[in-house]
């Protein structure tokens, strides 16, 4: 770490972590690069377009206006660095993590690797990753010895797409370090990019509350979701019990049903932490199993949820025009990965609905071809046998589709029209 207070910053993964981590680091004084081995996204990056919901064009325009960013697919750019911070993607594989970008990363990275560096891991994974994996990458490529000649860390990301309340800058930064001196060089870059950090005794316990955090949501999402199942069996209405249940000023914790779970954390964290239970331990993580069951079968209940819908109108799938309105995982987010509205078209489709969908905020290439991106416009809702509600944006004309359309299942409570079933 340099004597001056900023230095070179090189952040490897320009998308939805790494990105608002770079314009963060631009923006108080850090000379950045932001590598990613996509050449399309850098293309985009260098004219100043954005596609993470979290960054807009104009931040873009002015990190590279500033001379301070430079988006890059050269590894001849990580040369030099004060500080590298890793923001690759860690999907699961048949159930397996994949760690083989943090791998990649490390090794890059590892030939740039000089006394006094700082290298920090914020990709989701299972604990041990950063002690047992990253460093020992770093230490065979540069020939130093971490803790001795140079800082490692893990400081998990707490990126919520499209929540504008708590952004990269105001949220708590869990970090951590392999040592005491690491864990020192970590906290002075992060306080100076964020309002408040944690530190944690080590990088296992930072890796493992990465976990925690999203399997808790995971869980409760679950207790909801099966929740709504039953109580519509039931006759009772699920969105009053939640309304009544989230007056108590204590001990509760509002979560809401939905269509089930999607995104980049809670389809794949939980199982991170299970997948490590078990081969630790050989035991299995029952509650994020049961979570896992209910949250992945959501999708099906929703589409059951349609069929009834149809055949009390006495229509069948088969034919049937769907309008779906929301494709994205999450209300206001064009992200559609993981999305479990994508796994309910997915589903329609294989029983013959014909699909048309309003989402203004999900870029049409992330959209199967069996679906028709439509506007929120009469006729699209009109011409509607059935209407699912699966993602609640504040952009659609939600007074236009409750008046328009004739019936309607939605999974969001977003809708109060009469003719409107909720989840």
């Amino acid at each position: 770490m340099p004597d001056e207070p900023f230095g070179r910053l090189v952040v490897v993964g320009q998308g939805y972590v790494g990105l608002p981590v770079a314009m963060r680091a631009v923006e108080v004084g850090f000379e950045v690069v932001g590598f990613d081995l996509d050449k399309d996204r850098v293309g985009l990056l260098r004219r100043a377009s954005t596609f993470v919901d979290d960054v807009s064009d104009a931040q873009i325009a002015l990190a590279l206006s500033s001379g301070r960013y430079v988006a890059t697919c050269d590894q001849k750019e990580l040369a030099g660095f004060d500080i590298a911070v890793i923001c690759v993607p860690t999907p699961l594989r048949d159930g397996t993590p994949d760690v083989g970008s943090i791998e990649k990363a490390g090794r890059m990275i590892s030939h740039h690797v000089a006394a006094g560096c700082c290298v920090v891991l914020e990709s989701t994974t299972y604990p041990g990753t950063t002690a047992d994996l990253l460093v020992p990458i770093l230490e065979a490529g540069s020939g130093l010895r971490a803790g001795r000649d140079f800082h490692v860390g893990y400081s998990p990301e707490r990126i919520d797409p499209s929540n504008r309340t708590w952004q990269f800058h105001n949220t708590p930064k869990i970090i951590s370090g392999v040592d005491a001196e690491s864990l020192r060089v970590v906290r002075e870059f992060y306080d100076s990019l964020v309002a408040q950090t944690f530190a944690v005794p080590g990088t296992r316990e930072a890796e493992l509350a990465k976990l925690l955090e999203n399997t808790f949501r995971h869980v409760n999402i679950a207790l909801v979701n099966e929740l709504a199942v039953y109580t519509h069996g039931m006759g009772v209405d699920v969105w009053s019990v939640i309304d009544a249940a989230a007056t108590k000023p204590f001990g509760f914790m509002r979560f809401e049903p939905g269509p089930g779970v999607g995104g980049h954390c809670l389809p794949i964290d939980p199982s991170y932490l299970s997948w490590q239970v078990k081969r630790s331990l050989g035991r299995a993580f029952r509650f994020v199993d049961l979570a896992n069951d209910v949250n992945d079968h959501m999708p099906d209940y929703v589409v059951a949820r349609a069929v009834e819908c149809l055949n009390a109108r006495r229509k069948a799938v088969n034919g049937s025009r769907i309008l779906l309105v929301g494709l994205a995982y999450k209300s206001n987010s064009g992200d559609a990965r993981n999305s479990p509205a994508i796994a309910v078209a997915r589903l329609l489709d294989k029983l013959g609905a014909r699909l048309c969908a309003i989402d203004p905020l999900v870029d049409s290439a992330a959209v199967p071809t069996y679906v028709e991106m439509v506007g929120c416009e009469r006729e699209h809702l009109d011409g509607a046998d059935l209407v699912i509600v699966l993602t609640d944006h504040d952009v659609v004309n939600w007074d236009l589709v409750a008046q328009r359309s004739d019936c309607v299942l939605d999974t969001r409570n977003r809708l109060r029209s009469g003719n409107a079933e909720r989840l």
